[in-house]
Formats: C-alpha cells, sequence, structure tokens
C-alpha cells in the first residue's frame, strides 16, 4: 500500500489510475508526476475553527466552528500525515458544538429571567400593601387599648406579655421593619400632652428595580397612596385597588 502523489489516499502499489482523484499514475515519458509536498503546514480551516469556537458565545461563530472544524478534519485524513492541526480542529468542533447546545439555553434564559424578576417584584410589592394594611389594623388595636397609636413599629412586636412597648400585634419581621424585599418606616406624630394621634408609614423597596419598583405610603386616614418615582408622599396619587 501507498500514498496517490496526488491526493494522499492509500492505494495498492501496483495501481495505475488512483481510485479516489481517477488520476494516472503512470506518467508519459519525460513527465514525472508532482507530489505532495512533504510537510504542507498547519491548516488554515482548523486554525479557523479554533478561533471560532472560542467565540461560541457568538451563534455564527459556533456554527463556523463545527463546518471548519469537519473540513479541517477530512483534509488532514486526505493529506495521510502531511497537513497538520488535527488537535486544533477537534478544540474547535468541541467549542462549536458547546456553543450550540448552551446558546439555546441562555436565548432562553434571557427571555425567561426578566419575567421571573418582574413575577417577584410584583408579588414583593402586594406584599408590601398587604403589610401595610396589617400594620395599619395593628395601630387601631393599639390605639383602642392605650389610647394612643403605637411610638414605634417595635411596639406592635411580639411578646409573650403583651403590653404598651410590645403589644404582640405583628410579627417579628415587621416590627423589624423589614419583609419581603420592602423596608417600613414607621413616623408617629405626638401631640402637645404626648399622645400619638397621627402616624405615616412609608414602605420602600431594598433594592429598587430588583425587589420592587413601586413605593407605597399609608397613614391614619386609610388611604394607600403610591409614587414610582421616589418615596410616596401624603401628596402621592392614590393606590386603585390596594
Amino acid at each position: 500500500m501507498k500514498p496517490c502523489p496526488y491526493c494522499a489516499e492509500t492505494i495498492e502499489d501496483q495501481a495505475q489510475v488512483c481510485p479516489f482523484c481517477n488520476t494516472s499514475l503512470v506518467p508519459a515519458p519525460g513527465v514525472s508526476p508532482t507530489p505532495l509536498p512533504a510537510d504542507a503546514g498547519t491548516s488554515g480551516k482548523a486554525i479557523a475553527s479554533l478561533i471560532c469556537g472560542i467565540l461560541f458565545f457568538f451563534l455564527p461563530s459556533a456554527i463556523v466552528a463545527v463546518i471548519m472544524g469537519h473540513l479541517s478534519l477530512s483534509d488532514i485524513k486526505r493529506s495521510a500525515g502531511r497537513l497538520r492541526g488535527r488537535g486544533m480542529a477537534i478544540a474547535g468542533l468541541v467549542l462549536g458544538y458547546t456553543g450550540l447546545s448552551v446558546l439555546p439555553i441562555l436565548i432562553i434564559a434571557a427571555i425567561a429571567i426578566p419575567n421571573l424578576l418582574r413575577a417577584k417584584m410584583a408579588a414583593n410589592e402586594a406584599s408590601a400593601v398587604g403589610s401595610l394594611r396589617t400594620i395599619a389594623t395593628a395601630c387601631v388595636t393599639y390605639g383602642s387599648k392605650f389610647n394612643s397609636y403605637p411610638p414605634s413599629l417595635t411596639s406592635l412586636g411580639p411578646s409573650t406579655q403583651p403590653g404598651p412597648s410590645a403589644a404582640n400585634l405583628i410579627d417579628t419581621q415587621l416590627s423589624l421593619g423589614q419583609k419581603s424585599g420592602y423596608v417600613f418606616t414607621y413616623n408617629g406624630q405626638a401631640n402637645a400632652s404626648g399622645t400619638i394621634t397621627a402616624y405615616a408609614l412609608h414602605a420602600d423597596p431594598i433594592t429598587e428595580g430588583a425587589t420592587g419598583v413601586r413605593h407605597f405610603y399609608l397613614d391614619q386616614t386609610g388611604v394607600f397612596r403610591v409614587s414610582i418615582s421616589g418615596p410616596a408622599t401624603e401628596d402621592s396619587p392614590p393606590l386603585i385597588h390596594p
């Protein structure tokens, strides 16, 4: 067996015509065949496959890496060892196929993650409104018991022996002023005798744009107010269907 001097495919020693490239192996008188060079260097297609494979996160690059890798391996096989770059071609193929398998996941994630984030923020905002309603109800209950609104959120917090300093009307998270991605701020307003006759409740996202977008406000009037451009106040527009 010997390699064809024209296409490098393995052929029989006595073959007079290459069955692969159909080239006559019997030269005309005075003419010798032009064989392939002993070392044809590194396959340019293998190099291109590797480079495109490294850039697999771009969809066209991953496709090119796969195509060039297969073409390069085919050329290297036909060269009977004269053409180098098999390792680069295989690396390009691996990276290219990796890109083709990973990119759909990345595309789905790019679509799904923003939707999940919006759903999470909507849930946090609904929870914040519910927490404001819970605190407002607790304030009314506290006032009926102690003839004054509470001086702070901790005054509404849990206790085994309810009293003015811990009335056991809200859970620990709310009494500490933070729950479901929102921070709750309570400000009591006392009259001349020290009795707290009014209050202002603020609910603001811990990380705006990540845990929530809207800011909420509620006072003793029971009107929920909302703002998307900063903390809500008593002058902010009312929240519809709180």
